[in-house]
């Protein structure tokens, strides 16, 4: 994995969503809360793959993988990671995206007793 290429994907795939037409013309904070909205939705998926791991819906039976599961999860993580990338965007330089992530992780496991 090379950080600073994810870093650079990450931020063109926010630009990317940020200049498609229907979002042009948008109001900033409208953008702001689809982004943050969108992490949810795909919280959404990540569940219903669950779901689907575990044979927990009856009539469905099991009807995902695990492969599925993780997919939708990292959708989750990605999206977050572009809404951040959003929300960080008028900076002068693209934020370290994943310096951002890794900072957070330790912050939480000092908390945790981890570290």
């Amino acid at each position: 994995m090379n950080p600073d290429r994810t870093n650079t994907l990450i931020h063109a795939l926010s630009a990317w969503i940020d200049q498609s037409p229907d979002n042009l013309h948008r109001d900033p904070e409208a953008l702001l809360w689809g982004r943050v909205a969108k992490v949810a939705e795909e919280a959404g998926e990540a569940i219903n793959a669950l779901v689907g791991v575990t044979g927990q819906n009856p009539r469905k039976g099991r009807s995902a993988t695990r492969k599925e599961l993780e997919y939708e999860l990292l959708d989750v993580a990605l999206t977050a990671l572009t809404a951040l990338a959003h929300l960080r965007a008028d900076e002068p330089e693209p934020a370290a995206l994943l310096d951002l992530l890794a900072g957070h992780a330790e912050a939480v496991a000092r908390r945790a007793g981890l570290t």
